[in-house]
């Protein structure tokens, strides 16, 4: 397995831009400190078979299960991201002792100090049951949410009794219990309940962000940037630079940016517009960019038959480079506070305009959704390869014909691209969000998970 060292396209895996910020060591002076869990008879399943030897049935089950909540509960992206992230910690926290090599994550992410450990023999994916079951109870707390949560749980231990001794079930329960609890508990301590959707005044002047059309709706998460990173150092340590400079001046760059988002939106093809739709990721009608990200990433690991350690470590690695992104993204979003393109074009192109996609509340730079597929594709390329082909049936049900790809990469250069069809977003908040993400995304791949981590051979 090779990490891609070229690219011509929106996604850089290497992120130039930020050079310092990819090449710092924090990654690895945290991941050395991870204790190595190893494998002993004691925490292997009840047939003798490890973690790495099960199928992913069940992880997969219960991710499906999670964007459809992420849909029903109308969740937005930033928290979104967050749940996906906590749930991917927890999947892999549950099955790392059954993984030949396995590395807690323990003392490579900030604030997480200590994980338990299975004591005896345990049943893996009775443990992976247990925990997801868990933490999604903690996240969803609907009550259709709560009922769904407890029947997929149930059905799965009823199919887990009919071979399983009842010690070693009962036992693998408690422990997915004991380790979903204790990501919980570190949740918590986020910052997450001072600066979910905190008061906020947005700062007037030229060029600055104001509420747009068609709903005019206060700004969402303006202190999200705030919340504790999981691996980044610091919120700017992958920062995306300077936008161009806001100006009127038809001869400026910024000006021919925002002409172009105009001209586009008038001239949209409709391959282009069914590209918008079909990367709109809206809350409350899809699991979020975070949520379909994981869903390409679930298909991966269907393609390749891949196994529980494989699918918690695709769900963990990506889930962290989704929260830590969106936490990158919103800080520079309300940083820089940059209007949105149909504020300039309403005001020196055409007052009557509309977009494709209605367009969200907060600031423009960068792209949240960018920054997520530039971590998502950076991620997944390294762990199922440069040219991993995929059909995309994430909106099946939702009557889109499934999109193929030839790379994980040229699907997140559609998904970014897709912002601009959408009329929502500058040339440069994609492409500068798509490297954000990128540099995110790297220094993920960073973390130590296995004896094998990501070695390239």
């Amino acid at each position: 397995m090779r990490r891609r060292n070229d690219r011509a396209s929106l996604v850089p895996m290497l992120c130039a831009f930020a050079l310092a910020a990819c090449d710092s060591p924090a990654p690895t002076d945290l991941a050395s400190s991870a204790p190595d869990l190893g494998l002993n008879a004691s925490v292997v399943s009840s047939n003798g078979r490890t973690a790495d030897t099960h199928d992913a049935e069940v992880a997969l089950a219960w991710y499906r299960l999670g964007f459809q909540l992420t849909e029903d509960e109308a969740i937005t992206p930033p928290p979104a991201a967050r749940i996906f992230g906590y749930t991917g910690v927890t999947l892999w926290e549950a099955v790392a002792p059954g993984i030949r090599g396995g590395k807690s994550l323990a003392g490579q992410l900030h604030g997480l100090e200590r994980v338990p450990r299975p004591r005896g023999i345990v049943h893996w994916p009775a443990v992976v049951n247990s925990a997801l079951a868990t933490i999604q109870r903690r996240f969803y707390t609907q009550q259709l949410s709560t009922k769904a949560i407890i029947d997929r749980e149930n059905a799965f231990n009823a199919q887990f009794a009919e071979k399983v001794p009842p010690e070693i079930l009962k036992r693998s329960i408690l422990h997915g219990h004991q380790v979903a609890n204790a990501i919980w508990d570190w949740s918590t301590t986020d910052g997450y309940e001072l600066i979910n959707d905190c008061a906020y005044t947005p700062p007037v002047g030229s060029g600055l962000w104001q509420p747009t059309p068609p709903g005019f709706d206060a700004a969402v998460q303006p202190c999200w940037g705030q919340l504790r990173l999981m691996l980044l150092s610091a919120p700017d340590a992958c920062d995306p630079g300077l936008h161009p400079e806001y100006s009127e001046d038809p001869a400026s760059e910024f000006y021919q940016q925002a002409f172009e988002v105009y001209d586009v939106g008038n001239h949209l093809t409709e391959e282009q517009r069914i590209i918008a739709l079909f990367w709109a990721d809206l809350a409350g009608e899809s699991p979020t960019p975070a949520g379909h990200s994981l869903s390409i990433g679930a298909q991966a690991v269907e393609i390749v038959g891949g196994s529980l350690a494989l699918a918690a470590e695709a769900f963990a690695r990506v889930g962290i480079s989704e929260m830590d992104s969106f936490i990158s993204a919103w800080a520079a979003k309300y940083k820089y506070n940059l209007l949105r393109p149909i504020t300039f074009i309403h005001a020196f192109f055409d007052p009557a305009w509309t977009s494709t996609l209605d367009t969200p509340p907060f600031p423009a730079y960068t792209s949240g959704h960018s920054n997520d597929v530039g971590g998502a594709s950076t991620v997944m390329t390294v762990l199922f390869g440069d040219n991993f082909a995929f059909t995309d049936h994430t909106l099946d049900s939702k009557g889109f014909a499934p999109r193929s790809f030839n790379s994980f990469f040229e699907a997140a250069d559609e998904s970014a691209i897709s912002r601009l069809y959408g009329g929502i977003h500058y040339r440069f908040d994609i492409e500068n969000g798509v490297q954000q993400g990128a540099c995110v995304g790297t220094l993920v791949n960073g973390l130590q998970l296995n004896r094998h981590d990501l070695v390239s051979d």
